[in-house]
């Protein structure tokens, strides 16, 4: 699978978020994620274990589904400021799965660490939209447009400048790294 990816720091997540909501006319759901990496030779590779809030604006209540379960996920992308290609592979998993790859992992190949956040997810189109409050890190924006088997790279970038133009994300706030590799600098 790919899709075209950039990250940014933002200041005022409440700003973005109801210019997201005005062009998505949806709420989205928030998500707690707790990302584990494991070294590997090339790429990243990540367990994450998930906690769905689900928000109802006309009840005005909040629903936590936890079942433990996550995905396993293997990506190669590049560190470099704007759009770039990310080429991933998932696989779903239950909680069972989740606790015995994860343990095995830590075993086989050893953890470099743990990304926790609480994520809400909206979609534009062909674009998931992330507003990420990371522990640790801050507030960002991740626009991640998926491509179509049939689609070249440089639409996808199309994408992803225009939603960065509607979203008033300047070049100056985009994030090379991961956010892995952000709480490792911010250790040393």
């Amino acid at each position: 699978m790919r899709n075209i990816e950039i990250k940014a720091k933002i200041d005022n997540p409440e700003l973005k978020i109801s210019r997201i909501v005005q062009l998505t006319k949806d709420n989205g759901i928030i998500m707690k994620q707790h990302d584990i990496f494991f070294k590997v030779a090339e790429g990243r590779l990540k367990l994450r274990k998930f906690e769905t809030i689900v928000k109802n604006i006309f009840l005005k209540m909040f629903f936590s589904l936890t079942d433990g379960s996550g995905e396993l996920i293997y990506y190669k992308r590049s560190n470099v400021f704007g759009p770039k290609l990310c080429d991933y592979e998932k696989v779903a998993l239950d909680e069972n799965a989740c606790s015995g790859i994860a343990n095995i992992l830590i075993e086989s190949n050893g953890s470099v660490g743990i990304v926790k956040k609480t994520r809400k997810v909206y979609m534009i189109d062909q674009t998931r939209v992330h507003i990420d409050d990371v522990e640790g890190l801050g507030n960002f924006l991740e626009l991640e447009v998926i491509l179509n088997d049939d689609q070249d790279i440089e639409s996808g970038e199309k994408i992803a400048h225009d939603l960065m133009s509607k979203l008033d994300i300047k070049s100056e706030d985009l994030i090379a790294n991961a956010y892995i590799d952000l709480l490792s600098k911010s250790i040393e």
